[in-house]
């Protein structure tokens, strides 16, 4: 009988990539297939997510429940970017636990499975040259990594201590890996990396110098690949060349990630991020004045320490300005390694509390008014999901979410769909073509 792997990932979609390369070792390596429950398998993975205090706490919560419900003899093993920061920790707070694997020892999954107790989270390890095997969740759209870790020093985030210093993956691997998947049928590539269009900035070994912006040209020349999405490109490297490529490029699809943060240029200062608001509004602007269709996305933090009315007032502003079709919002989390934890006025639980909260439900109004823009319009849709209920799923090339009626057949294509109904999230559509 051939031994079963359950995994867990939270997180970003780097953490499913980094699942993804985990399977693809397990089952080239040790031969390993994905079990239907976690009561019926021989390994379970958990592949965690650092950033906020909240997951580090389920965490151990759910160590404990997986024990538990695990059969005699079953492995567990803790991945991803908490193993990274807590290390030989997590087994002593949770003895059940086999095995910790950080977010940059991802190659090393297959050793770790047969060390009693192992804990692998070397910081300085290098995995940017080497080739994992094939293995994705999707057979429609493929997670690429380009880069590995962060060179940024923002003051509230723990990833460059979880993922430590970034470095390049060679365009030569990233190309092969985008005509492999591309060959097999995922016809949407989606490039990741913590500061995308930082990329070429450092690479290990010798390697020709290549920066984003050609990397982009290059991936679209595949001739198989049809859409090309990315996360997250940083505002501070957003110049005039890379939205030039971004809004000629007709296979790019037109859909911006933008990490605003906060609104207010003191805090941006305090944040380290490098641009001030006025930087951001005009590089806002200038994306919507190339592609006046472009859908942008953002991530917001509220109650940042220090924060002031004034300087909230500055974040609901550029929100005005902007009118992002989704924002990733969330309440300030303080992390371990980074130096916010320390800094004085932190924000009370309460004040923060009230600003998100204005500052979702006034989103929420801006996405009541914008969905009215999208019915009766016809969108090209690439479906890669089935839903219940006989429908399929899929996205415009501006990321809008819409489902249709329609069977296996659609997935993998993009069809042409009128939209019905729309909701703040999503839409439901007609397939005309």
């Amino acid at each position: 009988m051939s031994k079963k792997y359950y995994i867990e990932t939270l997180g970003c979609a780097m953490n499913v990539r980094d699942s993804e390369h985990m399977i693809a070792e397990l089952t080239l390596k040790e031969g390993y297939e994905a079990a239907d429950s976690l009561e019926e398998a021989d390994l379970i993975l958990i592949n965690t997510c650092s950033v906020r205090e909240k997951p580090v706490h389920k965490l151990f919560s759910e160590i404990g429940q997986f024990g538990k419900r695990k059969k005699d003899g079953a492995k567990i093993g803790v991945c991803g970017c908490t193993a990274s920061h807590l290390g030989e920790e997590i087994i002593k707070r949770a003895p059940v636990v086999d095995f910790v694997l950080g977010a940059r020892n991802v190659s090393k999954i297959t050793e770790v499975l047969h060390r009693p107790k192992a804990v692998e989270v070397d910081m300085d390890y290098d995995e940017s040259g080497y080739a994992f095997g094939e293995f994705r969740t999707s057979l429609y759209k493929a997670y690429i990594n380009i880069s590995i870790g962060c060179d940024k020093q923002c003051s509230f985030c723990i990833v460059p201590h979880t993922r430590g210093e970034e470095i390049s993956i060679p365009a030569d691997l990233i190309l092969k890996e985008v005509q492999k998947a591309a060959g097999s049928g995922a016809k949407e590539i989606f490039l990741l990396g913590q500061n995308v269009n930082n990329y070429g900035r450092r690479f290990s070994g010798e390697h020709p110098r290549i920066g984003f912006t050609q990397l982009l040209r290059a991936v679209s020349e595949i001739e198989e690949v049809e859409r090309i999405r990315f996360s997250s490109p940083h505002p501070l490297h957003m110049d005039d060349e890379f939205l030039d490529e971004f809004a000629k490029n007709p296979k790019i699809c037109k859909s911006m990630h933008m990490p605003l943060q906060s609104g207010s240029s003191r805090i941006l200062k305090s944040m380290k991020r490098g641009y001030t608001k006025e930087w951001f509004l005009e590089r806002a602007a200038k994306i919507r004045e190339l592609v006046p269709d472009v859908s942008i996305s953002t991530d917001i933090i509220v109650g940042f320490p220090g924060e002031s009315d004034e300087d909230f007032e500055d974040t609901m502003d550029v929100v005005e300005k902007v009118r992002f079709e989704q924002i990733f919002s969330f309440k300030y989390s303080p992390r371990p390694m980074t130096p916010a934890k320390d800094f004085e006025k932190q924000v009370p639980e309460e004040i923060a509390s009230k600003r998100l909260t204005r500052l979702q439900a006034r989103h929420n109004e801006m996405l009541d008014e914008m969905k009215s823009v999208r019915l009766d319009r016809v969108y090209d849709v690439y479906f890669e999901e089935l839903r219940p209920g006989g429908y399929v799923a899929g996205r415009t090339d501006n990321n809008w979410l819409v489902q249709a009626k329609g069977s296996e057949e659609l997935l993998g294509k993009t069809v042409r769909v009128k939209i019905v109904e729309a909701s703040r999230l999503g839409s439901i559509g007609e397939v005309i073509a």
